[in-house]
């Protein structure tokens, strides 16, 4: 069984820094893609942020300059460095993966959850 486990959030004032990691753990095979997603109160929830098994990356028009995608295969982990924060990037973070276990094909994973709140 796979799961992926989230820390580092938090409660921060505009313009301050936070930093989020994601840890997969189980019978793992390989990891396509691991990014993260959010959902603010009242909304879909929208991806932030997402890095393919090769390194390159992709970020959401809202977040591009600000925050930082990065992983270490070695330790099945992905964090997303948040800098400058503003208040509309308040939400609950989550992260999510694709991860190949003992199967010929990949699966979709979520972590739980994690609060971001960025006060003005």
């Amino acid at each position: 069984q796979v799961q992926l486990v989230e820390s580092g959030g938090g409660l921060v004032q505009a313009g301050g820094s936070l930093r989020l990691s994601c840890a997969a753990s189980g019978t793992i095979f390989s990891i396509n893609t691991m990014g993260w997603y959010r959902q603010a109160p009242g909304k879909q929830r929208e991806s932030v942020a997402t890095i393919f098994s090769g390194g390159s990356t992709y970020y959401a028009d809202s977040v591009k300059g600000r925050f930082v995608i990065s992983r270490v295969n070695a330790k099945n982990t992905v964090y997303l460095q948040m800098n400058s924060l503003k208040p509309e990037d308040t939400g609950v973070y989550y992260c999510h993966a694709n991860i190949r276990g003992t199967g010929s094909y990949s699966n979709s994973y979520w972590g739980q959850g994690t609060q971001v709140t960025v006060s003005s």
